[in-house]
């Protein structure tokens, strides 16, 4: 994924500090200069609405709430790409939040991740052409 402008931001949306951290980093490495972290369905909601990210990356099970639920509330609005990382990655989240989305088991290396968010934008940007 090339990153568009200098702007872009992502929305990262799990409850572990550890792997929020990571995925932060990881984010940085791709080129995201804008990131929020949260770990609660109704803040990533709050969040999405004050600052529309152009990436999410979710986990399911979340402090208070569902990041499936969020992302599916998010997008309800507009499409945007998700990255689910998930340590049961048979929950198939894409079929009940986000046909863009894709899908990482945890734990995963870098290179596993930058596949899943290039995917996730091909994926929208299809969707879009």
């Amino acid at each position: 994924m090339t990153v568009r402008d200098d702007t872009m931001h992502a929305l990262i949306i799990e409850d572990s500090v550890l792997i929020s951290m990571m995925v932060e980093d990881h984010l940085r490495e791709l080129g995201f200069t804008s990131i929020a972290i949260v770990d609660r369905e109704s803040t990533a909601i709050a969040s999405a609405s004050r600052q529309p990210p152009d990436f999410i990356a979710a986990d399911d099970s979340l402090v208070e709430g569902s990041g499936i639920d969020a992302v599916r509330e998010i997008c309800s609005k507009r499409t945007i790409p998700t990255v689910f990382m998930l340590g049961d990655p048979e929950k198939a989240p894409e079929k009940h939040a986000a046909p863009h989305g894709y899908v990482v088991a945890k734990p995963f290396l870098f290179d596993t991740f930058k596949e899943a968010v290039d995917g996730a934008f091909a994926r929208v940007e299809r969707s879009n052409g």
